[in-house]
């Protein structure tokens, strides 16, 4: 049947047109944003995935940050115990030295004090970002043993977590402003005639009463000073090796991330860019039918002629 009233192929051609240009929307959507889902319109839940996992990588990008950070302290803190094991190798020698019978312990003594004043002024720099690992005050109210640093953020089904690397502090410390009982100030007793009560930092070959027990006391406790050092720079080096492995594990996982979010939401442009050619060809082909479609009722003016 023939009606000017209801032209079926007209509706026809419309509906297919107007699908063809929403589809060419969507393609031009995903071509100018660069998502196949850039709302949750687009997929629900691969947006809800997607944006929870670009949360995640922010918190994994400022733990990274603060692994950063952390690493620059403990990279200071095992600088400043390397060059104190130099110094401290130094007044060693210098100790022995003054172990030879008829030399000038005097001028031995002027260059031991000019040494522990360098361990000093090292302890007393070796300071990152406002905190100081070997020149410290237990008696504080700021002080803490345990430092903490951020290493991780995790997510599990219900929760999620901060994980942290924790260092005590205690081993690498060399001088206590409280109560002297850092690896350099805390003192010791020599057994000879003198009996003198010294530290590393404190020391004096050129004390009356000094004898040579006095002496090869103070060397022996030198020694021992020294191999806390090692010690201390070793466990320092390990946790340092540690943070560096932790920093590259999380710079690796946010790239993960990403390629995992990229898998979800972003867009294929090759599809894409031919999905839009061919939908530029059904819009032209769809509005060429329409028009022949509306044609058609002008043709019935022809019958009454």
């Amino acid at each position: 049947m023939t009606s000017i009233k209801t032209n079926a192929s007209a509706m026809t051609a419309l509906r297919s047109l107007q699908e063809t240009n929403n589809r060419l929307a969507d393609t031009q959507n995903r071509i100018s944003t660069g998502y196949k889902v850039s709302s949750a319109t687009d997929n629900a839940a691969y947006w809800s995935i997607a944006t929870t996992m670009r949360s995640d990588n922010k918190a994994l990008q400022t733990v990274q940050d603060a692994l950063g950070l952390g690493s620059a302290k403990i990279d200071v803190t095992y600088t400043g115990l390397n060059s104190t094991i130099d110094v401290i190798d130094e007044i060693k020698s210098k100790l022995v030295a003054a172990r030879e019978p008829g030399i000038d312990r005097s001028k031995i003594q002027d260059e031991i004090g000019q040494l522990q004043d360098q361990l000093a002024a090292i302890a007393e720099s070796a300071s990152f970002s406002g905190e100081n690992w070997l020149f410290v005050d237990s008696g504080a109210a700021s002080y803490a043993q345990i430092k903490s640093v951020v290493s991780s953020f995790t997510r599990s089904d219900t929760s999620v977590k901060v994980e942290t690397i924790d260092v005590d502090t205690a081993s690498v410390e060399l001088f206590d402003a409280a109560d002297q009982t850092g690896i350099l100030d805390s003192t010791f007793t020599t057994t000879g005639a003198g009996a003198f009560t010294v530290s590393v930092s404190t020391l004096d070959i050129t004390a009356v009463g000094a004898d040579d027990t006095d002496l090869d006391d103070m060397i022996t406790n030198v020694d021992g000073k020294l191999a806390e050092m090692i010690t201390a720079a070793s466990d320092i080096g390990a946790i340092q090796k540690r943070m560096e492995t932790q920093m590259d594990f999380v710079r690796t996982l946010i790239d993960s991330i990403d390629r995992g979010i990229g898998i979800l939401v972003d867009a294929d442009m090759s599809k894409e860019s031919t999905r839009l050619q061919a939908l530029q060809t059904q819009q032209q082909l769809g509005v060429q039918s329409l028009s022949i479609a509306n044609s058609a009722s002008q043709n019935i003016l022809a019958l009454f002629q």
